[in-house]
């Protein structure tokens, strides 16, 4: 008797248990779609209150900026402080969590995605900021690590084979990724800074061996290891971080995250022990013919016109910068190294002009932006944002000083002082 009781009263469970979940499931259907957008989105979340106690959206625009110029004078402040070596040529491997973990959707709308989007955009910038660098990429999923791409400089390759090969699966395995790039990296010349940066998902790690032991040799093979994670802190994370001279940190959310990554995209300060001057034989390809055929040293086939041609053994190969896969001669453009300049003299950041100056009627501050020249002047309530060169005075917008500084790195108001001197020593 008590045994038919006993299934009759789970029976009832099991059937109460599938009713809660049909009428969850019925009143997420009867919701409107306004209502969805705000139970997924969280929106009033992306509200702040003002002096007067009233509601009013964040202000995105701001909140960016302002961790942006942060970030900027933190720079500034760590290159003022001494004269820091930049590692300019850098060999970098990104490793990417794709375990089970990276399924979670604390994220929108999972983890995965984002860090495939933020990736891309990553890569971009990177070899934007170092165009003397290569990138590869490694993935880590059912226990093994996985080498997408080997180390080169196009951006479009890497971004190709990566969105191709996002599929979520397995534990992870610290050991077998650190293995894989060690492997690699341990044969870059003396003068390349070996770095690998880890996308982490997970909470655990799940090793074939001592990982300590491959830490050691990472350490030994001066790889410079940092890793942004996407959960909480991981104990042999932060010991890899702090042996290899890394840095390693949490993202809180999708903004933070992308902040996070963005820091690893300016060159890092060498390692003392490891920078070593060095002086290093590059040769500056010159541009095939458009009509010529010759067969590409990377892909191993014939291509018709485009390419460029090493100068030493006449080899063609398809982009620029790279390493001649025949005589191993660094291939070069002369923008290349133009462009590395700027990390060596960076420009100083702009300041905000002080509240007192804002409100002074003695001083005639600048109606429009030196830059673009828009408006300056404050419509309303809202403060009017400028910043200013300490050099020149000049007065610009938020947009043109994060365009100044991230791309241009001239400032357009030194330079015009620079040439009406020239203008006036000539006459």
């Amino acid at each position: 008797m008590n045994y038919f009781t006993n299934n009759h009263v789970e029976e009832r469970r099991v059937a109460e248990e599938k009713e809660d979940e049909e009428d969850e499931e019925g009143n997420e259907n009867d919701m409107e779609a306004w209502e969805r957008a705000y139970a997924e989105d969280r929106s009033w979340e992306s509200l702040q209150e003002d002096e007067s106690g009233l509601l009013r959206p964040i202000d995105n625009d701001g909140v960016q900026h302002a961790q942006y110029r942060r970030r900027l004078r933190n720079l500034s402040a760590a290159s003022a402080a001494s004269r820091i070596q930049k590692g300019l040529i850098r060999y970098l491997y990104i490793v990417i969590d794709l375990s089970r973990a990276a399924s979670e959707r604390d994220f929108k709308p999972s983890r995965m995605a984002v860090v495939a989007k933020h990736v891309e955009a990553f890569i971009r910038e990177f070899f934007d900021q170092n165009p003397l660098s290569h990138i590869g990429l490694v993935t880590i999923k059912d226990g093994v690590a996985q080498c997408l791409t080997d180390l080169g400089g196009s951006p479009d390759s890497h971004i190709k084979t990566l969105m191709g090969q996002l599929s979520c699966s397995g534990d992870s395995s610290l050991q077998n990724a650190l293995d894989l790039v060690e492997g690699y990296l341990c044969g870059i010349p003396s003068y390349g800074h070996r770095e690998v940066l880890l996308l982490y998902s997970a909470l655990t790690t799940c090793d074939p061996g001592d990982v300590m032991e491959t830490i050691k040799k990472c350490k030994r093979s001066k790889i410079r290891c940092s890793v942004i994670g996407l959960s909480a802190e991981v104990f042999v994370c932060k010991h890899l971080c702090q042996e290899t001279g890394g840095s390693y940190t949490i993202a809180l959310n999708e903004f933070h995250f992308k902040d996070l990554l963005l820091e690893h995209a300016p060159p890092p300060p060498a390692i003392a022990e490891f920078a070593v001057g060095n002086l290093i034989k590059m040769g500056f390809p010159q541009r095939a013919a458009e009509g010529v055929v010759s067969i590409c040293s990377c892909h191993k086939e014939a291509k018709v016109g485009g390419g460029y041609i090493c100068p030493r053994c006449k080899a063609r190969v398809c982009e620029l910068p790279t390493e001649c896969r025949i005589c191993g001669l660094t291939l070069v453009s002369s923008p290349h190294l133009a462009r590395s300049y700027h990390h060596l003299f960076p420009i100083t950041p702009f300041e905000e002009p002080s509240l007192g100056l804002l409100n002074s009627s003695r001083h005639k501050l600048p109606k429009t932006c030196f830059g673009c020249q828009q408006s300056l002047v404050p419509s309303g309530n809202r403060p009017g944002l400028r910043v200013a060169c300490p050099k020149c005075k000049q007065h610009f917008c938020l947009d043109c000083d994060i365009y100044i500084h991230e791309s241009l790195h001239n400032c357009p108001g030194c330079e015009s002082l620079r040439h009406s001197k020239t203008v006036n020593n000539i006459e």
